[in-house]
């Protein structure tokens, strides 16, 4: 029944798309993009390293985090029960990002717009454009519940396995706190302690911590070599590009979700029982890999940190026209007793 309804949301959603597509389409700019192909499109390989405890028993030359030393784990009330503690990667969210208000890449490319001017997104280069300063840009981002492991039944009755159904659960067009800085305030008011060139010089650390290996969760403020995670919306006053802006973007919109409560943790001891509220987001719990335009799904940096450099994963995977809308499958690590 589950997957009944799952099909029946998902062919009303399509079918809305097909009949509001003529109206999207004359009111803004063509949307470019695909469906995700979970068999071609899904770097598997992203799933490891698989851990029972401390122990790796399936390796991975990708970084992974800490994981609970002892492979025994205790969960439930008021009678606790024994289990067995595992660590593993899954593909738990997709993410549009792209300057163009309504476009959904991971659908296909289709434009499902209200009929309304909201939400305009732009991306400028080294030129002045229309007054507005250079190397910025504005990105919109869309959060789908894409529980991709339970979907495909790999395997059967996994408690560990987040439970639900495919959902376009976000859309920031609709978002106030996204559209401008000082809204976005109420809920970043930290920022102003990080909005210096002390904290900023920091970032480089980061940077090179989440290219070797794993971001620094107390630089939290950071995001590596994409720049600052402040303030918690799209608006990206230095953009050296469609991959690099676009992951900044989402990385802040991660950050967004976890300080709304409408992410949690799943990584650590902490995370064995049940999930946890994370409203400070530990930057090393997810790792993103682009599907489109172009999918990464092979070699060390198919599926970076986040602050990772963008130059070995992701050069040449943006281009003009056709590949400027991007769309990215976030793995989370998951920490679970299996009972």
């Amino acid at each position: 029944m589950r997957a009944v309804r799952s099909a029946v949301r998902l062919l009303v959603m399509l079918i809305a798309a097909f009949v509001l597509a003529p109206s999207a389409e004359a009111a803004g700019p063509t949307c470019h993009g695909k469906f995700v192909n979970p068999i071609t499109d899904v770097c598997w390989s992203c799933l490891f390293p698989l851990s029972v405890g401390g122990l790796k028993i399936w390796p991975s030359s990708r970084p992974d985090t800490s994981n609970p030393a002892s492979p025994i784990c205790l969960c439930g009330s008021p009678i606790p029960r024994i289990g067995i503690a595992v660590g593993f990667w899954e593909p738990a969210r997709l993410a549009d990002v792209t300057m163009k208000p309504w476009c959904f890449p991971n659908l296909g490319g289709m434009r499902i717009a209200p009929g309304f001017d909201i939400g305009q997104g732009y991306l400028t280069g080294p030129s002045m454009v229309g007054g507005r300063s250079q190397s910025t840009a504005k990105w919109h981002v869309h959060w789908y519940v894409y529980p991709l492991l339970y979907w495909m039944e790999i395997l059967t009755d996994f408690v560990c396995f987040e439970q639900a159904s495919f959902d376009i659960a976000y859309m920031t067009e609709i978002d106030p706190l996204w559209q401008d800085d000082s809204l976005t305030a109420l809920i970043n008011p930290e920022a102003i302690v990080f909005a210096n060139p002390i904290a900023q010089v920091a970032c480089a650390g980061d940077c090179i911590a989440g290219t070797v290996h794993l971001p620094l969760d107390p630089l939290f403020w950071c995001v590596g070599c994409q720049g600052s995670m402040y303030p918690l919306n799209g608006n990206v006053p230095s953009s050296i590009g469609h991959v690099q802006s676009s992951r900044l973007a989402l990385s802040r919109f991660a950050y967004k979700m976890h300080r709304e409560a409408l992410a949690w943790g799943t990584m650590g001891s902490a995370g064995l029982c049940k999930k946890y509220l994370m409203p400070i987001m530990r930057k090393q719990q997810y790792r993103f890999q682009m599907v489109n335009p172009i999918p990464t799904v092979s070699g060390r940096f198919a599926c970076s940190a986040i602050g990772a450099s963008t130059m070995p994963p992701d050069a040449g995977r943006a281009y003009p026209a056709g590949g400027e809308d991007m769309g990215y499958l976030v793995w989370r690590k998951r920490n679970c007793c299996v009972l």
